[in-house]
């Protein structure tokens, strides 16, 4: 089985081009970078830097909607390749190809960190509102009623 799934920032717009043929089909690229799960010693966080691409209705929607800094989600499958450049050395290339996309922040959000800079920092988690300091969030009162295990 080949399955991704990515969360993370673009880097910059997506570029996106059309085949040439009968049916010209889009394809859009774009960099994903992923934070990875645990900062470095020096409590820096790292990101991964992973190339994607998408074709047809994917990629048009990519092209319409996606911006750098945007967070998002995409599910696809990892795709190996080669070519000989122009010097004639032989290129090897890995490449995520998106098969569903979705928007990981609302517009909101995303204009906001826009306007701070951008680029594929993540943006500050929100902490959760009376959060104990054993690591658990306070259930408010009265809502006891709402839980569906009581």
């Amino acid at each position: 089985m080949n399955k991704v799934i990515l969360m993370g920032r673009l880097t910059r717009d997506p570029e996106v081009r059309y085949s040439s043929g009968e049916t010209a089909t889009a394809v859009a690229r774009f960099t994903l970078a992923v934070d990875r799960r645990f900062a470095r010693r020096d409590s820096e966080q790292t990101a991964d830097f992973i190339g994607c691409v998408a074709f047809g209705r994917n990629a048009e929607f990519i092209e319409k909607y996606f911006r750098q800094g945007m967070r998002v989600t995409i599910c696809g499958r990892i795709q190996t390749g080669s070519y000989t450049n122009r010097d004639g050395n032989k290129v090897y290339t890995t490449d995520v190809v998106v098969e569903e996309q979705e928007f990981a922040e609302s517009k909101a959000a995303s204009d906001a960190n826009r306007s701070m800079g951008g680029g594929y920092q993540a943006a500050p988690a929100p902490s959760p509102m009376g959060a104990a300091g054993d690591g658990f969030m306070n259930i408010p009162d009265g809502i006891d009623e709402e839980l569906p295990f009581n």
